[in-house]
């Protein structure tokens, strides 16, 4: 008897403050219709509950990560990222995430799909969306990837092992350029007035705004920014902007429906004191070297996204940007230290004569289930 259901293998698996569904591209319809129809059916897209699928409802658990053969000599693996629409049939493969990204290692490993050395396996990830390589240093043991560690990521409970993950190879990730309008700072005129904003590109392109400008403070909770309506629409008026500068999209209406993901946009500001929303506790302005408020999918992430931090890292480093002006001594440091809603992130980067030459950061990972999702036939 035929069943009107179909089985498709897929691993679930958390990388840094994200969660992604991971899929083999042999698993997958060749046609790109047909292939995201049935990724729409994994995780009960269109749908603001995704109740019959296995997306979380949360733009950063409805996250896709499709693994194949390497199509480049210098690659161990393919890896192509898709943000998946919750409340419509779509899937955005306009950029990339670094939290998932930071899973795809030891994926890889655990698949049997490159070869193990102990006590690190490097891992050289070819990005499809952005055409770029990522070296991913994982922690192995027995053969399989570690998991247990002592490394704590803000928004992450426990601790894990490390995953060093190096994006210095990511500049121009879409737009072909480090700085896509060939300036650290450029003018929008935006409904509210003009409005100085910075677009960098490194890992994924950002828009960067000073907090200041917004009549923030750039310490906000999610709950003040996500419930203030007016903040939300005026953010994504200013990235459709952004897009439509960088030439992502032919205009405002377009940025929003066909990539809504990319460009990211944040707000910053100089060290300040604030209150870890998940905690409680005082995250004081010492401790930081930048506080910011990153948007995406048109609300506050909760944390940091990965490839953002990496954007954000080199923008810091980059003289005559928002993010360089708002970081104390930024010159003398390397390791940069960045305040977000659950606490602090750290990056290293240097950006040397207009190129970068590092962009690296910590997160862990692990797989958390595998087996079938069924989908209807």
């Amino acid at each position: 008897m035929k069943s009107d259901f179909y089985r498709l293998p897929c691993c679930i698996m958390r990388g840094g403050t994200s969660k992604a569904m991971f899929l083999k591209k042999n698993h997958l319809p060749e046609d790109p219709a047909a292939r995201d129809a049935a990724i729409l059916g994994v995780f009960g897209s269109p749908d603001v509950r995704q109740i019959d699928g296995l997306g979380g409802a949360d733009p950063l658990t409805s996250k896709l990560a499709i693994i194949g053969a390497p199509t480049r000599p210098d690659a161990d693996v393919d890896y192509t990222f898709g943000q998946v629409s919750i409340d419509k049939p779509y899937v955005d493969y306009h950029g990339n995430c670094g939290n998932i990204s930071s899973a795809v290692g030891p994926f890889a490993i655990n698949e049997g799909l490159v070869r193990v050395t102990s006590p690190v396996t490097t891992v050289r990830i070819h990005n499809t969306n952005t055409g770029k390589i990522l070296i991913a240093e994982v922690p192995v043991e027995n053969g399989v990837a570690k998991t247990q560690g002592d490394c704590f990521i803000a928004g992450v409970p426990g601790k894990g092992a490390e995953i060093l993950l190096d994006f210095s190879d990511t500049a121009g990730s879409s737009t072909g350029k480090l700085l896509p309008t060939g300036k650290p700072k450029d003018r929008l005129e935006t409904s509210k007035g003009p409005l100085e904003v910075s677009i960098v590109d490194v890992a994924n392109p950002m828009v960067f705004v000073r907090a200041k400008d917004l009549g923030m403070l750039g310490t906000e909770s999610p709950k003040e920014i996500n419930g203030n309506a007016a903040l939300l629409t005026y953010l994504e008026e200013i990235r459709g902007k952004a897009a439509v500068l960088c030439g992502m999209a032919a205009n405002e209406k377009e940025a929003l429906e066909k990539s809504p993901a990319f460009p990211m946009i944040a707000f910053v500001a100089p060290p300040a004191d604030y209150a870890d929303f998940t905690s409680g506790k005082t995250i004081k302005a010492g401790d930081v070297d930048m506080v910011s408020r990153l948007m995406f999918m048109q609300v506050l992430h909760k944390t940091y996204a990965g490839t953002g931090l990496c954007c954000t890292g080199a923008a810091m480093k980059i003289p005559g940007t928002i993010p360089y002006e708002a970081t104390p001594d930024v010159e003398k440091k390397t390791l940069l230290r960045i305040g977000h809603p659950a606490g602090v992130i750290t990056v290293q980067a240097k950006v040397e004569n207009g190129k970068v030459t590092r962009c690296a950061f910590a997160r862990t990972a692990r797989r958390i289930m595998d087996g079938y999702v069924y989908l209807k036939s």
